[in-house]
């Protein structure tokens, strides 16, 4: 792929506001997210991306031809100084603000502030802006947009707890991208009149009564083990592991989410 010309600064607003000077376009970026860094890769920008975190799995190559700057919430400084990046993305949630801070002092980052499916698309556009692929990423987006418009809503909603954590028990509760994607799967999510990621009591799942019980692959890796624990809870819920990138990645991955959630509900 043949680098286009260094052209001034473009001058940015960010999704948390922020006013961002990046050279345009940028030639060496570091992805403090992942399902960022797969965004990246798949509008082809795969040999801009200078430096990954140790979660950025997909694609597979991105760990091996970028460098690894430790965690989402954990950054090794000098290694991304070393980088001399041009760009760095975050995200206001999966970053912590002390690190970000630590960073824009010195290179341009610019972060995202995902709660719902528009905001992902809006970020989507954005990234394609910032980095001189306005084209492939509006044609992203709209695909994503438009596979969601095709997702029907069940006749009858249910009620369901999404569970992220294992010992203490963590929800996704009202206010995150999960909660709006259980919304679009048709489901009630029963600890929806909280915020965030709550820790909830095995006594609250219980009086919350869900019919359905999600355990995420991650960020805890549940699995078919754990069913027994939450059904001797919840006797008569429905409890499944689902695939927590497809319910929280809200990059490129949500191409395949839609699918996914037409095919959760029709199980």
């Amino acid at each position: 792929m043949q680098l286009p010309a260094i052209l001034p600064p473009l001058t940015v607003t960010d999704q948390m506001n922020r006013r961002v000077a990046v050279p345009f376009p940028p030639q060496r970026i570091v992805s403090l997210v992942p399902s960022q860094t797969e965004l990246l890769f798949d509008l082809g920008l795969g040999n801009r991306v200078v430096g990954v975190t140790k979660f950025c799995l997909h694609p597979a190559e991105a760990r091996k031809q970028a460098e690894v700057i430790g965690g989402t919430k954990n950054f090794h400084f000098a290694a991304i100084d070393a980088l001399q990046p041009d760009l760095i993305l975050g995200n206001k949630e999966e970053n912590y603000q002390e690190g970000i801070e630590q960073l824009a002092a010195r290179h341009p980052v610019w972060m995202s502030d995902i709660s719902n499916l528009p905001d992902a698309l809006d970020m989507i556009r954005r990234v394609g802006l910032l980095t001189g692929c306005p084209e492939a990423a509006a044609e992203l987006a709209a695909s994503i947009d438009t596979s969601f418009e095709a997702l029907p809503l069940p006749a009858n909603t249910e009620t369901a707890a999404y569970f992220i954590w294992r010992a203490p028990y963590m929800v996704a509760a009202g206010g995150t991208f999960i909660d709006d994607m259980l919304t679009r799967a048709g489901y009630e999510n029963v600890f929806g009149q909280v915020t965030r990621y709550p820790e909830v009591s095995a006594e609250q799942l219980q009086a919350a009564a869900p019919q359905h019980i999600l355990l995420s692959s991650e960020p805890y890796p549940f699995s078919e083990k754990h069913l027994a624990e939450f059904q001797a809870i919840c006797p008569t819920a429905s409890i499944r592991v689902v695939d927590g990138e497809l319910f929280s990645w809200y990059g490129s991955r949500l191409q395949h989410s839609a699918v996914y959630l037409r095919q959760l509900r029709a199980q």
